[in-house]
Formats: structure tokens, sequence, C-alpha cells
């Protein structure tokens, strides 16, 4: 099922505003504590970064192949391929091994259920066809909070941070090659709807969304270090 997806980017003084607008009213998720939680993404990309470019060039229908941990913990190691339509989204996903995992970062298949529902699958496919490799891990601080009404979850997502040490995610010492004060990011997401009073408690006047992807940022900067400038659209 495809959710509505709205993003935003705002200076971190009106984030931390809204935040404490919405802790007021509606509980954080089971994922981490008071502090939230670091999220490490290793996304995907074929070999003629056909997934960069559709980022950068604005398509409204794109995909993502990625690997998910939290905390740098390797339980769960979550494998997730999420499409996006405009500003809605599905995410297609699997819980995977550490043995998985290495296999698919040297660009190995991995044991799949042969459907197109099934996040392996998919992955599998795009190794196979298109020579899915991983290019770069992004990690970001999260706090998440969650209303049951229309299955909504309100992020607010700091301290974007990138490496290409592909050997260490998940492990202790890895280092980011750069942190990028890209402006925080509000996240809304839902079904098919949102209480009113939530759109409210979140209007500060100035609410513009942005087409924001972290992995194109992140990939960005990479690109123009290499004297190879990308055409990131916000």
């Amino acid at each position: 099922m495809y959710r509505v997806e709205d993003k935003y980017v705002l200076p971190d003084s009106r984030l931390y505003l809204l935040e404490r607008r919405i802790a007021m009213l509606l509980p954080m998720d089971g994922l981490g504590g008071k502090e939230g939680y670091k999220i490490s993404s290793l996304y995907f990309d074929d070999i003629t970064d056909s997934m960069l470019a559709d980022t950068l060039d604005g398509n409204p229908f794109r995909e993502k192949y990625r690997i998910r941990i939290y905390n740098d913990s390797l339980s769960p190691v979550r494998l997730e391929v999420k499409r996006k339509k405009y500003n809605r989204a599905v995410k297609i996903s699997s819980e995977i091994t550490e043995e998985e995992l290495s296999a698919l970062m040297s660009g190995r298949t991995i044991p799949d259920r042969n459907h197109p529902s099934d996040a392996r699958t998919l992955f599998n496919l795009a190794i196979k066809a298109r020579g899915l490799r991983p290019k770069i891990i992004v990690a970001y601080d999260r706090r998440a909070y969650v209303h049951e009404a229309g299955n909504v979850r309100i992020t607010f997502d700091r301290k974007l941070r990138a490496s290409s040490q592909w050997e260490l995610f998940g492990k202790n010492g890895i280092r980011y090659d750069f942190p990028e004060d890209a402006g925080a990011v509000l996240e809304v997401k839902y079904d098919e709807w949102i209480p009113r009073y939530l759109m409210q408690v979140l209007e500060t006047g100035n609410m513009i969304q942005a087409s924001h992807s972290k992995y194109g940022i992140c990939r960005e900067i990479y690109e123009s270090r290499r004297n190879r400038p990308c055409r990131l659209r916000m």
C-alpha cells in the first residue's frame, strides 16, 4: 500500500519548535528512548547509477535499494526496496542475516521466494540484470512520533552524514567522510488521511514541501569531490 510521504527541510530551530509541539501530543515510536536513535542505510545502485539519475532529474516515479540498521546493530538487518510515485511511497522489506548482508555487499545473490513482493527477489533480480552494487552509507539521527488513527508517523531527522566504508557497515570505528549541514528534515507519513489538528500543529506559516533525498545529497557531495557535478533538485 502506497502511503503519503511529505518532506520539509527546515532550520533546526524551527524543527525544535515543531517537535516540542508534537511531543506534547503523540508518543514516540518504540525504536528508541527519549534521545531517539541512529539510522544507517547502505544504498545500492546499478552500473549506470539510474536511481541517482532519477533523483537528480526529479523523476516522480523512482525506486531505491538499501539495507538498513539501527544504532549500528546488526540485529535486525532490514533489506528494503522503496518505490515512490510523486509524494506516495511503498516499502517492501525483509529481514536478512549477517551472512546474507555480506553476500549482497559483494554482488552475490541470496535465497529468495521468487515472488515480486519479496525484497530478496527484487534485490537478486537487480544484481543479476542491472549490476546492483553498494554505493554509499547514509546515516542520521531520528526521533519519531506516531498516531494510530491514519497510521501517522512524524519523524525529525538531523545530522546527516555519509561514508564509503562498506566493510565497516554496522561495526564500530566507521569514519564518516563528512558531516553534512543539509538542513533538518521533517517527514509526515500517513495512509489516507491525517487528523486535522496535527496539520494545524505542524503549520508554522512557512512550511514548504521539498523533494529531499538523503541518498541524492550524499552522492552529490561525493561526485562533486571527484569533479563530477550533479544536478540535485530540492
